[in-house]
């Protein structure tokens, strides 16, 4: 009995832990607005605001090829919740933000749900995005 019990055990705790497993869904990002196919598009998600911008706190990031004006990004295996991308085109491909000598950047930016800021970037709030399913987004470039 002790071995049914312990089988029967198992199987409930692995069939929850697959569970578990599942519950993660797909980002895709198509971003548009593009001028030139040259350099690449750098992307990086962030979950909540005390880290939303912070140089090393993202969740996920990523740089993509850009073809035919666009670029498409996939962030795999993200856990349901509330989200905020940042991106830009590094047009000369030297992997950082271009900015002028008080920061303000030389080269195109954007965030998710194509959120501006006023004398600065936006807040989480207004870039946030929810995710409870694999979903797809577009986010045009500036």
């Amino acid at each position: 009995m002790k071995k049914i019990f312990l089988f029967t055990s198992f199987i409930i705790f692995s069939l929850q832990t697959i569970k578990a497993q599942d519950e993660t869904f797909t980002l895709t990002v198509e971003v548009f607005g593009l001028k030139k196919n040259t350099g690449k598009v750098f992307l990086a998600v962030f979950d909540n605001e005390g880290t939303f911008l912070k140089t090393d706190k993202e969740v996920k990031g990523m740089s993509v090829i850009i073809v035919n004006n666009k670029a498409i990004a996939q962030f795999k295996g993200l856990k349901k919740g509330d989200y905020a991308l940042s991106l830009f085109h590094d047009k000369n491909n030297n992997n950082k933000l271009d900015t002028n000598f008080i920061g303000i950047p030389k080269e195109p930016y954007a965030f998710s749900n194509n959120a501006t800021g006023f004398m600065g970037p936006p807040s989480f709030k207004d870039s946030k995005i929810s995710l409870n399913a694999d979903k797809t987004i577009a986010i045009k470039l500036n």
